[in-house]
């Protein structure tokens, strides 16, 4: 989470930041407790993870899996290359791009939640995954340098910044030319009311800060990003009474997209 509020929407920034902090370490630690949404394996069979790619990375890491889609088939990922995952959690994005990408590829993963990172490092370490680096930051301040990812994945994270247009920007910034986006996010059809946009709590369970869905890419087209595929994930949905509530008034969605840098192609 950054410290720029987004737009009219006066979340309470400091307040935003801890709540996510909180039910995202009650993810890592208690991942059979009570949330707004579904994890685990069922949901990212679901989803569309194979059964082959989740038999090859740490089951601990699945059952944190807190995603709302899947995009490997838009990412196209291939040996070699850089991927950089935004909030990257437990690590189940990570370790599945891992296996990908190969040895002689690398993947960093970028999460403020310090038990999120403590437990995928630890899975990591314990299952060889050397080829994966994490790194504690802010998706609005992603610690890599310019140019040196050629891949940018995310699950269910950039509706919880309150500042998105920064992210896009962060994603511009560190993508090689030709370089893709490939992401899973919740979105609205309608714009969101005051009431639901200024309430941290409803934005950590990834309903707040949910951007509308035309809004959200123009964002990503802002920033220098030619959106090339989106879709919906009508097999995610929320669980909670107030997320489904929202979901039926406001159009609250997964989708799925596929974006690419423009500029000179990738070497």
């Amino acid at each position: 989470m950054g410290t720029v509020t987004e737009n009219k929407q006066d979340v309470n920034r400091l307040e935003l930041e801890q709540k996510v902090k909180d039910m995202y370490r009650d993810v890592a630690q208690d991942p059979h407790g009570e949330f707004h949404f579904e994890m685990g394996r069922v949901l990212a069979e679901r989803l569309g993870y194979s059964s082959e790619d989740l038999d090859r990375i740490p089951a601990e890491a699945i059952e944190s899996f807190a995603g709302v889609g899947y995009y490997f088939h838009l990412a196209d990922l291939v040996n070699g290359e850089s991927v950089l995952d935004l909030g990257s959690g437990s690590g189940t994005d990570t370790f599945v791009a891992a296996i990908k990408v190969g040895t002689n590829g690398n993947v960093v993963g970028v999460d403020m939640t310090d038990e999120q990172r403590a437990k995928a490092e630890q899975l990591r370490d314990r299952d060889g995954f050397s080829n994966v680096t994490y790194r504690k930051g802010y998706i609005e301040e992603v610690p890599c340098k310019d140019e040196s990812i050629d891949v940018v994945i995310s699950n269910g994270v950039i509706n919880l910044s309150a500042d998105k247009n920064q992210v896009f920007r962060e994603v511009a910034r560190v993508l090689k030319p030709g370089g893709r986006l490939a992401i899973s996010d919740i979105v609205t059809e309608s714009q969101l009311p005051e009431g639901i946009t200024c309430n941290a709590t409803l934005w950590a369970a990834c309903i707040g800060g949910a951007m509308q869905q035309d809004d959200y890419r123009a964002a990503i087209e802002k920033a220098g990003l030619a959106v090339e595929h989106v879709q919906d994930n009508s097999e995610y949905q929320f669980i909670s009474d107030d997320a489904m509530g929202a979901t039926q008034k406001y159009g609250v969605k997964s989708i799925s997209l596929l974006a690419i840098k423009r500029g000179r192609e990738a070497k």
